[in-house]
């Protein structure tokens, strides 16, 4: 049942990537691209729960997880609100950024090898530079765009912006809690993902 949950949850979130990625192409907006690409490595990094929940957690489902769940989301969402607000040095800086965590999460070595059922915490597995600090960079500078941008611009856009930290928000309570198991992140996943789609599509 938790791999089932997981794997609908990724679902979910691809199928909103690509209307994300539908209205881009109609309108070329840089932020839809921005967010599409969040949004794409936050049903990516639901595939990977699927895949850990579904057949016991392994090096390369916690890469895959790490990587697009604790390295990219964020910082790619951020960028995307970055974009929506005028700043286009935001996408090269994704890219560059993108770049080095995919970069680091397939290269890095792990401390331990990653087995059993449970969601493997990061710090048990990896050192604490590079894969954490980058991770904690790229985080923190992709919440802080997120909500500074969706805070400053409240007022232009309160329904769109407000579900979007609502997303937000519920997405990182999600991993804060990810000890509790696959089936509550997965719920977590889903709901996160059509709130971001949903203040992502109202803001543009």
């Amino acid at each position: 049942m938790e791999a089932i949950l997981a794997f609908g949850a990724a679902l979910l979130a691809l199928r909103l990537t690509g209307l994300l990625l539908g209205r881009w192409r109609l309108t070329r907006a840089p932020e839809l691209l921005g967010w599409a690409a969040g949004l794409g490595a936050y049903a990516l990094g639901a595939g990977a729960l699927a895949w850990g929940a579904a057949g016991g957690w392994s090096d390369p489902a916690f890469r895959a997880y790490y990587l697009f769940g604790g390295l990219l989301t964020a910082p790619l969402l951020g960028a995307g609100s970055l974009l929506g607000a005028g700043r286009r040095a935001a996408g090269p800086v994704a890219l560059i950024y993108s770049g080095l965590a995919i970069g680091v999460a397939i290269a890095v070595p792990l401390t331990d090898s990653v087995g059993g059922s449970s969601i493997p915490e990061a710090q048990a597995h990896l050192d604490l530079f590079p894969a954490r600090v980058l991770a904690i960079a790229g985080n923190v500078a992709g919440s802080v765009a997120l909500i500074a941008v969706a805070l400053l611009t409240i007022r232009r856009r309160p329904v769109g912006n407000s579900l979007l930290l609502a997303g937000f928000a519920l997405a990182a309570i999600g991993s804060a809690l990810a000890g509790l198991g696959a089936t509550e992140t997965a719920a977590f996943i889903a709901v996160a993902a059509v709130l971001l789609y949903a203040g992502t599509v109202s803001r543009s």
